[in-house]
């Protein structure tokens, strides 16, 4: 994460924006109030869908139990992408 003041910001607004948007990195942006990041709409969005299936039990709970296994050397059965979207085949 880069640290900037709001006086920096202010200063360079434009390139910093878009050196955000290139970079995917998040900015903090201090102020004597406090703090606020800056970040991609594209990061955003990732974090959101990240809350909402860390936020849903079965989705949590099947990301557990595959690092548990990963972690346990068990491999998971895979399938090819045929055997996936068989039922949807013409």
């Amino acid at each position: 994460m880069l640290h900037t003041t709001l006086e920096n910001m202010n200063n360079n607004l434009s390139s910093m924006l878009y050196d955000t948007l290139e970079s995917h990195e998040e900015v903090s942006i201090s102020t004597s109030k406090g703090a606020v990041i800056m970040l991609s709409q594209d990061e955003y969005n990732s974090m959101q869908e990240t809350l909402r299936l860390l936020n849903d039990k079965k989705s949590l709970s099947a990301l557990l139990e595959s690092y548990n296994d990963r972690d346990n050397d068990r491999l998971s059965t895979s399938y090819s992408v045929l055997e996936v979207f068989n039922d949807i085949q013409d």
